[in-house]
This record gives C-alpha cells, structure tokens and sequence, in this order.
C-alpha cells in the first residue's frame, strides 16, 4: 500500500502504508526514545499527534496485553524508517499494524526519518497528513492550510466514569483526576500503599471530597493546559486542604493555577533519555518526557512555587514545590524511571505529604 507525508511546509515523503489506511491529519512530532513504541501508542498525550520515532526499526517485538499505557489508542499516526510486521517476541499478542487498524492510526514506513526530524528540529512541529499515493498534493496541501489543531484533547480521553485501583493493606486514599492518565502511574501509587479513585477531568470538587482522600493527583494529558480550566479551578480550590502531586500536563495545571504561565514549545520533549537537574541535590536524571507546552520560569516568581527541578539541555522548569501547601509538580515522568530507579522519590515525597496531614503537621 504506496502512502505519502504531506506537511504544510509543502515537504513530501513517500512509502509504504500500515496500520489504518484512512487519510489522517494532525500535529506532527518526534520521539528520540530507543524501545516503547507500544507504550507511545498507547499513552493519551499523544492524542491528534503523528508520531517520528528516530530509532530507525519500529515494530520487532510486536505488541502485549500487559504493556499498554491505557485502555485505548488516541494516536493519529507513526512515521518509521522500518517497519517489521513479523514480531520475534513471545509474549506478543498483536502486531503493531493490527493494532492500529483497529484504532484507525495511520503508519507510513520507508521514510527518511533523520530528514525529518531534522526539519521538525529546525522549523518546529507542524501540521501533517498521511494519506494515499495517488491523492492530489495541491488539495491536500489546502486542506493542511484549512486544518485547525483541536482544544478538546482532555474531554477525549479523559475517562467517562469513576473506576477504581485498590491494593492490599491500604494507607491512603488518592483521587486521580484524569486528564489522560498512563495506567503505571496508577501502579506506582498502588505500589506506595495507595487506594486510588480515578475520576474524569471535570469532576466537581465536592465529588471529589466525598471518598474523602489524602491526597490529590493530577494525571498527564494532551494538549494546551489553559484549555483544562476544571481542573486549573479544581486546584485552587483544594490547594492548602490536600497535599497534591502533578505529573506532565498535572505540573503545567498547579503552575497556572498559581498564577504563572505556559507557553508552547517549538518541538517540545519527546523521549527517554532527557537530562534533568535536583537543584537541591545537584544529581541528575536521565528523564522520561512527552510534552509540547512547558512552564514560562520567568512567570514563577511571587506565585508561591519554588523552582525544583531544570532540564540540562534548555533549561526549562521540570518540577515546582509549595511547601507550605504541599503541592508538588513534575513536568517529566518519574513513573517510567529511565534512570536512576530512585526517580520514584517524587511519590515518596508525595506519600509523605500526605502523613504529614494526616498527623495535622
């Protein structure tokens, strides 16, 4: 199945089809992450994006039931250099392919991803569509120019109904709201003894209220967080009542609640391998990230929010903490831990908050 890129700054990439044979447009971005494509698939920040995955063989090991990052796919697409439709894995229970058929994400294989992703590097993300060889270029590319990028990513992925992740002997009670939630999250809090009621974004706070939690989670999500008000009101509201922790889209929401402000990126973070700083212990961490906006530092101040954590490469803010209210806020995923394993320290912080206010300290 012959199929091209078109991107609106009129560049076109020919090659082969996979996955859902519909004409798809979206945002076109890149991920410098080495394995995990099923895990990007599959995780709900990458809604209405096409995906470049730099790491040149995309789809060897196939796809399992136990590795999924949530319960559907958001994804509009994935550009790969090679694509391998007969996987080498024995746990693999669907090929890549199948999978996006299924979920009607387009793939286009046989690309020159490093050119690519040179050209997103340079000129930043932009609008793009995968479609069939044989499709017009002209109209295409107007129908690029007529294409608006959506404001309700959130309200798509966001779970519809209340649903539960409990684990034995139990010690706190954690609300989290979903913006669009990787399941391992939930494990993890799971992991630190936590029962975890997880509710749709726009959750009143008096729902909220009434499982009576310890703490409060903001989840990661899709798109612009000035378009996520419930949750940016929500957060005022309980700021000082619940110790809450905010991952992603979550670290971008306490920001705009407090008072600063976002901004788009030209490319954004995308990838396994991004270097972060503790300013308070000087160590670095080698990141989990996928995020398009990021925090304007110069807006943090007088907010209430102390600069926690920076990225080596641009030096953008990775974590905010108000001690006094105890809200922690974390642009990269702790969760994924690509290194060091101790990056889960955020949730101990977290879990420690909330003992704190459960002995009224």
């Amino acid at each position: 199945m012959k199929r091209k890129l078109i991107l609106e700054n009129g560049r076109v990439f020919h090659g082969e089809g996979f996955g859902s044979s519909d004409k798809r447009i979206a945002e076109i971005v890149f991920n410098t992450s080495m394995v995990g494509y099923q895990e990007i698939l599959s995780d709900p920040s990458y809604c209405d994006q096409i995906v470049v995955m730099t790491y040149p063989l995309i789809g060897n090991y196939g796809l399992a039931d136990e590795d999924y990052e949530s319960k559907s796919v958001f994804m509009t697409g994935f550009v790969v250099h090679e694509y391998n439709d007969l996987p080498s894995n024995f746990r693999y229970t669907k090929t890549l392919g199948e999978v996006m058929e299924e979920y009607h994400a387009a793939g286009i294989s046989g690309v020159d991803t490093r050119e690519l992703v040179r050209i997103i590097r340079d000129y930043g993300s932009m609008k793009a569509m995968i479609v069939d060889e044989e499709e017009d270029e002209e109209a295409c590319l107007e129908e690029l120019k007529n294409y608006s990028y959506p404001h309700d990513q959130v309200s798509k992925v966001s779970s519809k109904k209340i649903w539960y992740s409990r684990t034995p002997d139990p010690k706190y009670t954690v609300v989290a709201i979903d913006c669009g939630c990787k399941l391992n999250i939930i494990r993890k809090l799971n992991q630190f003894k936590c029962n975890v009621v997880v509710v749709p974004y726009n959750t009143s706070v008096e729902d909220i209220l009434k499982y009576k939690p310890d703490g409060l989670f903001l989840s990661n999500g899709p798109g612009d967080p000035e378009d996520v008000t419930p949750v940016i009101n929500t957060v005022r509201t309980l700021k000082g009542k619940l110790p809450i922790l905010g991952i992603c889209l979550g670290h971008q929401i306490i920001s705009l609640a407090y008072g600063a402000k976002t901004y788009k990126m030209k490319f954004g973070h995308r990838g396994a391998n991004h270097p972060v700083k503790d300013l308070s212990t000087n160590k670095i961490e080698i990141t989990s990230q996928n995020h398009s906006f990021a925090v304007d530092r110069n807006t943090l101040a007088g907010t209430g929010l102390v600069l926690t954590h920076v990225n080596i490469i641009d030096n953008e803010p990775e974590g905010v903490y108000d001690n006094e209210n105890k809200v922690i806020g974390v642009q990269y995923h702790p969760e994924s831990a690509a290194g060091p394993e101790d990056s889960t320290y955020i949730f101990s912080r977290f879990i420690e908050n909330m003992r704190l206010t459960k002995e009224g300290k």
